[in-house]
C-alpha cells in the first residue's frame, strides 16, 4: 500500500469521526433546549450514515535472518567427584531354624492284672487224734513175743507211723525206723492194727477226720 492510500484513509476516518461528533453535539442540545422530537427524528432521516470498512493490516514482513553467530566449540564439563561415603554392609539376615519337634512317646496303658485269686479259706483248726488207752506200749506183753526172735534173741526199739481212720481205728502202720529184726517189726505192726483204739482227730466244726500217729515200742528179753 502506497502512502498517498494510507493517507486518504486516515482523512476519511477523520472526517466520519468529525461528523459523529457533531451529530452528537447537535442531539444533546436538542435534548437540552427542548426541541420537538419530529426535528429530531428529521434530522436523523436526514443523516446519511455509511460504515467505513476497514482494511485487513498488511501482512508482517518475516523477521531478517538472525546474523551468522560462529558456532563456538562444545565444553567438555567434567563431572563432579565422587564422594565416597562409608556405606554400612546390608544388614545380615539371620535365619532362624524353626525347633525340631518333639515327639513324646505316651505309653499304652498296662494291662489290667488279672483279678487276684480269692483267698485261701482259713486253715482247719484239726484236733489231733489220742489214744483211747493212753501209752500203747501196755498193748503188748511178753507172750505176744515172736517165738523165732526169742530164738535168736532180737530185741530192739520199733519206731512206727500210725494211719487213724475217722472211726478211730488204724488203717495203716509203716515202720519209719526198724529194731533190727524182721518178726519184731511185723508183730508191732499187727499188734496196734488190731488192739490200738484212738479218739479221732475232728474238725473246727467238730467233724471227725483222718490223722496220724507216731509210736515207739521196745522189745527186751529178760534174762
Amino acid at each position: 500500500m502506497s502512502y498517498a492510500q494510507r493517507r486518504q484513509m486516515s482523512g476519511n476516518r477523520t472526517a466520519a469521526i468529525v461528523i459523529v461528533a457533531l451529530i452528537h453535539l447537535a442531539l444533546g442540545y436538542a435534548i437540552v433546549t427542548g426541541l420537538a422530537f419530529n426535528v429530531v427524528k428529521k434530522a436523523a432521516e436526514d443523516l446519511k450514515t455509511f460504515n467505513v470498512e476497514e482494511e485487513p493490516p498488511p501482512p508482517e514482513e518475516p523477521p531478517p535472518p538472525p546474523p551468522d553467530v560462529p558456532e563456538s566449540p562444545p565444553q567438555v564439563v567434567s563431572p563432579p567427584p565422587i564422594v565416597r561415603t562409608n556405606t554400612p554392609p546390608p544388614p545380615m539376615a539371620v535365619v532362624r531354624e524353626a525347633p525340631p519337634p518333639v515327639v513324646t512317646y505316651t505309653a499304652p496303658p498296662a494291662p489290667r492284672a488279672p483279678p487276684a485269686p480269692p483267698p485261701p479259706p482259713p486253715p482247719r483248726v484239726v484236733t489231733k487224734a489220742q489214744s483211747a488207752s493212753g501209752n500203747l506200749q501196755g498193748l503188748f506183753s511178753g507172750d505176744d513175743y515172736p517165738p523165732d526172735a526169742i530164738r535168736n534173741e532180737d530185741q530192739g526199739t520199733v519206731s512206727v507211723r500210725l494211719d487213724i481212720s475217722p472211726q478211730g481205728r488204724v488203717s495203716n502202720c509203716s515202720v519209719t525206723s526198724s529194731s533190727g529184726s524182721r518178726s519184731l517189726d511185723s508183730a508191732t505192726c499187727r499188734i496196734l492194727r488190731s488192739r490200738a483204739r484212738f479218739t479221732p482227730a475232728k474238725m473246727s466244726d467238730g467233724t471227725p477226720t483222718t490223722d496220724s500217729y507216731s509210736q515207739r515200742i521196745t522189745w527186751r528179753l529178760e534174762g
